[in-house]
């Protein structure tokens, strides 16, 4: 959503440090006895106790909390309980705090504090828009509005602020459900079985070549595809990685399987990648041309490294290594395999794939100093990224010996998610190609039994392993028929 960029870059700045920005203020003494319960060094908040942290989050007359602290605080809670009940908790303390004010000798200031606290909720509804889609969050929601609004009966300006909050939360809301409809019609290409013994398409079938022989331009047309389905993830997609494998998490937010269709769709586009590949190579008869094929995509991955493109360069790698294509020595044999050669040096797993974090490290670079939109393109490996994530999540504890919530580990978790983020919004330098990439989406893709099938009739088995998996192949398909 173009309201979303907006958003990121307001709430969390040039970095996610979590420093305290100046302006700012500090915490007051707020309500309950929690919010002493802070651990700070070098001015960076490292620890505290949920209920510290709850309280953090909502600002008195003479405080509103960093703009880094809500936007990780709001993803990172989620981990330890649903959005509507940290809804609830966040007006329980606006309630106490409203009593306060009106009982002292600072009920004068009472509009000032509801301002700020229509201002939480703007940036609140926001960042995580998809969190009202909740029942019990919108209610809290508007029971929180309505409190704030009993003080504003003079000119309106905080029942205002808060129509027009709930307004663009309704619209944010009802084209992210348009969005989804959408994307829940779009199948994944076909696989196809192929028939029976003969995998072999006719001579005249279109193959990619046929539809685009530019590397450049194929290599484009995959980044608009890409840029177009990581748009759909959202920071709190992303954090249900964390709150679905915590043990300790015994919530569930409502919603939660929606909420991951976006990470499994993408995931699915890359695996959809790699067997389009590799399909392509497979189907064709004649050995020059599947080598021309495979030189074909080693120079798209090229172009995609070039862009920025790490995630398809990725799977087509994957397509190539996939047993049925890395098999064909014969065909591999006439393939100038130099540039493959530099493309799985770039993707090389070992030292955790040091080579490729290098490169990625440089694009990053150059996407923050870039001038041009072309420059600002830097799509990750997303399964490499997931994992980063997760293992970030798992060798550091959410709690300390001593309760607190470890906050300093949610800081680094919201930083690459912040980082992800900013990646997911350039938009596409590049002119789509409706006929490239309907064939990219559409294009029947072979089943890894009819990889096998075409890969054997085009360069026999040469060992007994490989002569036992082709005998028993073809025993299963005639006994299929």
């Amino acid at each position: 959503m173009p309201q979303t960029s907006v958003v990121f870059s307001s709430i969390l700045g040039p970095s996610c440090s979590g420093q305290v920005q100046p302006g700012m203020g500090e915490r007051g003494g707020g309500a309950g006895s929690g919010s002493g319960d802070l651990i700070f060094q070098d001015g960076r908040l490292i620890s505290g106790s949920l209920e510290a942290l709850m309280e953090h989050l909502v600002p008195t007359v003479d405080y509103y909390p960093d703009r880094t602290y809500i936007f990780t605080f709001l993803l990172s809670s989620r981990v330890f309980m649903p959005p509507h009940d940290l809804l609830a908790r966040v007006g329980q303390i606006c309630l106490e705090q409203r009593q306060q004010l009106e009982a002292g000798p600072e009920k004068a200031k009472l509009k000032s504090f509801s301002a700020k606290i229509v201002q939480l909720l703007k940036e609140w509804t926001e960042a995580f828009p998809y969190d009202f889609q909740d029942e019990k969050a919108m209610a809290e929601l508007k029971a929180i509005a309505h409190r704030v609004t009993q003080c504003d009966e003079e000119n309106g300006t905080v029942k205002k602020a808060i129509t027009q909050m709930i307004q663009s939360l309704l619209l944010s809301l009802a084209t992210r459900s348009q969005l989804q409809e959408l994307r829940e019609k779009l199948r994944p290409p076909a696989v196809e079985k192929g028939p029976v013994l003969k995998a072999k398409p006719p001579a005249a079938q279109k193959d990619i070549l046929g539809v685009c022989c530019d590397p450049l331009v194929l290599a484009q047309q995959l980044t608009h595809i890409e840029l177009e389905r990581v748009s759909s993830i959202h920071p709190e997609d992303l954090m249900q990685i964390i709150s679905h494998m915590d043990s300790l998490d015994n919530h569930r937010c409502r919603g939660d399987m929606n909420k991951t269709y976006s990470l499994e769709a993408y995931d699915n586009w890359f695996n959809c990648l790699s067997m389009l590949v590799a399909t392509e190579v497979c189907r064709v008869v004649k050995k020059k041309h599947r080598t021309r094929m495979l030189e074909f995509f080693i120079d798209v991955a090229r172009e995609c490294f070039n862009i920025g493109n790490f995630n398809s360069m990725m799977a087509i790698i994957s397509g190539m290594n996939l047993s049925p294509v890395a098999r064909l020595k014969k065909t591999w044999s006439k393939v100038k395999t130099a540039k493959f050669d530099v493309l799985e040096h770039h993707m090389d797993p070992s030292s955790n794939f040091c080579n490729y974090r290098t490169a990625l490290q440089g694009a990053t670079q150059r996407s923050q100093m870039a001038n041009s939109s072309r420059e600002k393109i830097v799509i990750p490996v997303f399964n490499l990224f997931v994992k980063d994530i997760y293992f970030l999540h798992k060798i550091h504890t959410n709690h300390l010996p001593n309760g607190h919530i470890n906050f300093k580990k949610f800081w680094e978790i919201s930083r690459q998610i912040h980082e992800f983020m900013t990646w997911t919004q350039v938009e596409c330098p590049f002119e789509k190609d409706k006929k490239i990439q309907s064939y990219l989406l559409t294009a029947p893709i072979y089943s890894e039994e009819a990889l096998f099938i075409a890969s054997f009739e085009s360069e026999g088995p040469e060992n007994h392993m490989e002569k036992d998996s082709w005998k028993a192949l073809r025993t299963t398909l005639l006994n299929r028929a």
